[in-house]
């Protein structure tokens, strides 16, 4: 058996980390390299077990399982359709699966993959991936590998984005932490492809190229280009790093406080900001912990506010409703503990219009210079990692776009918080503010491939 792959698929297959992420262009040859990279695997390891991904199962059947069935020799292995399993003659399986919702993951709770494989990675959140990663493991000497493709745009795009992306030089492996809450760590790389590395894609539909050009600039470059500052579905576009997040600074006390708060057992996410004597207001603290039961998530805000005063700790109104057991609100107990809520509004799509209000940019005019720079009227603190991680995360809802979607759950404790203030007190004047407040911060390609047992031949 012949298979013919081009130097990108190549090195997708040959690989040597533990997660790597294929792709980042439309026509870039990655469904076809992961049908190739797992039939060689399947070939080479005896026994060994892969599963690959898709959002649902129309979609795999329109795409990875339709091509499979035309490129998989029947001499080596048998499709089982009711089963959705691939089964080699060696004892090495190829299941398809799908996670529609996150509860999904817990499908495969139990399983064991050597390889698990993640075709359209930014269709997914980042929890049904990082789940799956546990899911990787098994009593063999087989390597373990997570292995994924897909392009800019999509639910997933900004944490895909943030793992892959921006963690540094392309087509170079990066020791990197597995997740968030753990020192662990494991090696990851991005292998970018475009259609134009495509010979096959070029042979044999030379007009598809063309065909991207017509499309609409923003999904031209996303799509043809590869580029992944821009998609579709961002909610916050007003979001900027160099303008909204500057460098801390110590809070004047003259300057008014407030706490804004979401609880829950999964995460208790809370939001300390200051607005200075002008109206502007600046995020200068955060906690974000999950399991904390009442007491302990009142005794955590306690610590952190010390002795300042504030005008107002805003909660949502659910915190008012009473416990069937105890009889009393989530309110209360916080007040038993010397800390008194105000309840909030949770009309959230006022809230989120309020929350772009505060996050317009605006053209301003220094007094002394005349220099005009761009402003906003909501600023955050640098240490505020994960207001500044969620935020431009959150996507419009496919069934409200005023809305946003409550999927992937993570961002949404810490800047459901963050709406809670921005609907409660109103931004600054909308006229061009002409003076700088005293705090105005500015912040190779290989031809090596892995001998999977059969021959290859790049292109």
């Amino acid at each position: 058996m012949k298979i013919s792959v081009t130097k990108k698929q190549n090195m997708f297959i040959n690989s040597p980390a533990f997660e790597t992420f294929f792709g980042g262009a439309a026509g870039g040859g990655k469904s076809y390299g992961q049908l190739t990279d797992a039939l060689l695997y399947a070939l080479k390891y005896p026994k060994s077990k892969q599963i690959i991904f898709r959002r649902t199962f129309p979609d795999l059947e329109k795409s990875l399982i339709r091509v499979s069935l035309e490129f998989y020799p029947r001499e080596v292995a048998t499709y089982t359709s009711n089963k959705h399993i691939w089964t080699f003659k060696n004892g090495s399986i190829i299941d398809f699966g799908y996670i529609d919702s996150e509860k999904d993951v817990y499908q495969y709770q139990s399983a064991e993959y050597d390889v698990i494989r993640f075709d359209e990675l930014t269709h997914f959140t980042e929890y049904m991936y990082t789940y799956m990663i546990s899911r990787c493991r098994g009593a063999n000497p087989y390597p373990k590998m997570m292995k994924s493709s897909g392009n800019p745009g999509g639910i997933g795009h900004a944490w895909v984005k943030a793992r892959f992306i921006d963690i540094g030089e392309p087509n170079k492996v990066h020791e990197c932490p597995l997740n968030d809450e753990t020192t662990e760590t494991g090696t990851r790389i991005f292998i970018p492809s475009l259609v134009t590395e495509n010979k096959f894609m070029l042979e044999y539909d030379p007009d598809y190229i063309k065909r991207l050009d017509n499309l609409p600039e923003k999904d031209r470059k996303a799509l043809k280009d590869g580029n992944w500052d821009i998609y579709d579905g961002m909610f916050f576009p007003e979001f900027n790093r160099r303008i909204h997040v500057i460098e801390p600074f110590v809070i004047p006390e003259n300057w008014d406080r407030y706490i804004a708060l979401d609880y829950g057992l999964d995460k208790f996410a809370v939001l300390f900001i200051a607005r200075d004597p002008k109206g502007k207001a600046y995020v200068y603290n955060e906690i974000h912990k999950s399991n904390l039961i009442v007491s302990e998530a009142r005794q955590t805000l306690k610590s952190v506010m010390r002795n300042h005063q504030y005008i107002h700790k805003y909660a949502p109104p659910d915190l008012w409703n009473r416990n069937r057991d105890t009889g009393k609100s989530t309110a209360e107990m916080f007040r038993d503990g010397d800390i008194d809520l105000t309840k909030t509004s949770n009309n959230r799509i006022v809230g989120w219009q309020a929350v772009k209000e505060w996050l317009k940019v605006k053209k301003v005019r220094n007094e002394q210079t005349g220099e005009i720079y761009e402003d906003s009227d909501l600023k955050i603190f640098s240490n505020c990692i994960n207001l500044i991680k969620y935020l431009p995360q959150l996507q419009h809802d496919e069934k409200n776009p005023n809305d946003v979607a409550t999927e992937p759950h993570e961002p949404t404790h810490i800047t459901d918080a963050l709406r809670y203030f921005c609907v409660m007190r109103t931004s600054p004047t909308k006229e061009v503010i002409n003076k700088e407040t005293t705090f105005n911060f500015d912040i190779e390609k290989t031809t090596q491939y892995v001998d999977y047992g059969e021959k290859i031949e790049i292109i």
